[in-house]
């Protein structure tokens, strides 16, 4: 945005209505192949071209004209305190939108916009139910001009074209992946949702099959006919089949699980910049996001069971704004801890050290989650023993019933948590474990919440009032929970939020 047109309507980039046309042309593609084979499949080429291509063309056609309409129909204005979007075309609507309403300004560029080198600028709200006010398309360097203006007039200050370009090289890298590191980052993604999308086509495709792929004793059939030489080759090339099948699924699973992972976080990149952590990643759909750090309310780090033999964890940032519908910006979703130290050191926070003290959960929670447990499962166990001709199915809840048991002595002995001068810590898991940090002087309530049993038993959970997040620390001692709310209220009791809500420099502390 220019100067000389800030405060005054401007449409957005002239390739939008080309941009629209073609994504509203890529959703016809189903329709039109469907349409064709039914032609072809009452006539021939001639029809084909006597009938469909006009049609075709007319469709075609017709995506421009409303595009092109559309775009002429939309205008945007960045005036003095807020910025307002009008558009329609036959009726008319115009949102203005305050500053102080914006929670977060992001760039998003899917593929065609990608080819067209443009971008979308989503402007949350936090108003949910589609609230959000998005502009699209402009070009990548206006998108960014903004992003910037609308977030500096949103706290209250202006900024330069010279500004901003001195920041943008002045920024410093804190965390990247390269091709390598992201295709490591896929094998621990391992997923079956391809089978289990190829599974839930056949369930719902059923007519093209003429059996039930369920039927053991068809499939037996089946193979005693053409594939009947299977069946006599033996119970080693039976389990050679077999192996291949699993081998395959996992194959599969390995594949699906690069795929992704590359398409989301394909050249990520984490910079810090005068405004904040600037996160951007992805393959087809590129996004841009900038993360105030003054609002930056915790931090949580993660990993997976195999993932962290080999010393890989995730750092995810509790912003005020969302991100993609989760309240957690992914700031370093696979990294070494010596990685993710000056990410953390940076926002402010500080990650748990080798001599924290750290409290267990209470045991009497965990006693009673066991023998709860157990005594549900033994309940559904009972009647299936007595009723049922197999009784040796009643072994199924009971086993369910003590791997519960299990998970409750392994929380038990894994969960923890610890209250520091300034940051509030708590550890959650045992095959997947989870750190939450969140800082005392940023928590919007306390509240401390008991049923009937753990009154009874003297526990409770301490929930944590956290701006665009959630925070609980489960099972805890009453008495403890007690001393740490009334801890974290006399913290937030002498914090001016008035300071806390500016602009903090480069390398600001919470």
């Amino acid at each position: 945005m220019t100067p000389e047109a800030a405060g005054k309507p401007q449409r957005t980039h002239p390739k939008t209505f080309a941009v629209k046309a073609a994504t509203m042309l890529t959703q016809l593609v189903v329709p039109l192949v469907v349409g064709a084979f039914t032609i072809l499949d009452d006539g021939d080429l001639a029809d084909l071209l006597t009938y469909f291509l006009p049609l075709i063309v007319v469709v075609i056609g017709m995506n421009f004209v409303i595009a092109y309409l559309q775009w002429t129909r939309l205008t945007y204005e960045v005036r003095e305190s807020d910025i307002r979007v009008e558009s329609g075309l036959l009726s008319r609507a115009a949102r203005s939108v305050p500053y102080e309403r914006i929670q977060d300004v992001s760039v998003e560029q899917k593929l065609i916009p990608r080819l067209f080198g443009l971008v979308e600028v989503k402007f949350e709200t936090g108003a949910g139910g589609g609230g959000d006010l998005k502009l699209a398309y402009l070009t990548e360097a206006e998108g960014d001009r903004l992003r910037d203006t609308v977030k500096a007039r949103r706290e209250g200050r202006e900024v330069s074209e010279a500004a901003v370009e001195v920041e943008r090289a002045e920024a410093d890298v804190l965390f990247a992946m390269p091709p390598r590191r992201v295709l490591t980052f896929g094998l621990f993604e391992f997923s079956l949702a391809v089978v289990a999308v190829v599974f839930g086509a056949v369930q719902q495709l059923d007519f093209l099959i003429d059996f039930d792929l369920w039927d053991i004793d068809e499939w037996q059939q089946r193979l005693a006919g053409p594939g009947q030489y299977l069946a006599g080759l033996g119970p080693l090339a039976q389990f050679v089949g077999i192996a291949a099948g699993v081998a395959a699924l996992l194959a599969v699973g390995v594949t699906t699980g690069i795929v992704r992972t590359a398409l989301r976080e394909w050249d990520f990149l984490l910079e810090r910049t005068e405004t904040g952590l600037r996160r951007r990643r992805g393959l087809v759909t590129r996004t841009d996001v900038v993360m105030p750090i003054h609002r930056v309310q915790a931090l949580r780090l993660k990993t997976g069971f195999v993932r962290r033999l080999f010393g890989w964890y995730g750092l995810g940032v509790v912003s005020l704004a969302s991100d993609s519908a989760s309240a957690n910006h992914e700031a370093a979703p696979f990294a070494k801890m010596q990685e993710i130290e000056p990410i953390a050191a940076t926002t402010g926070f500080a990650l748990p050290s080798d001599d924290m003290s750290w409290s267990r959960r209470s045991a009497k929670a965990s006693v009673d989650g066991a023998l709860i447990n157990l005594a549900f499962m033994g309940a559904i166990a009972m009647p299936v023993w007595l009723l049922s001709p197999l009784w040796w199915s009643a072994l199924v809840p009971l086993g369910i019933g003590v791997l519960g048991a299990v998970r409750e002595y392994y929380l038990y002995r894994f969960d923890r948590h610890s209250l520091g001068d300034r940051f509030i810590y708590s550890r959650h898991g045992w095959l997947a474990p989870k750190t939450t940090i969140g800082s005392r002087v940023r928590l919007q309530s306390v509240e401390i919440r008991q049923g009937p049993l753990a009154k009874l038993r003297g526990y409770a959970v301490l929930k944590l009032g956290l701006a665009g997040g959630t925070f609980e620390v489960e099972a805890m001692p009453v008495e403890q929970a007690r001393h740490w709310r009334s801890a974290i209220l006399d913290s937030i009791a002498t914090t001016d939020f008035s300071q806390m809500l500016e602009r903090e420099p480069s390398g600001a502390q919470v």
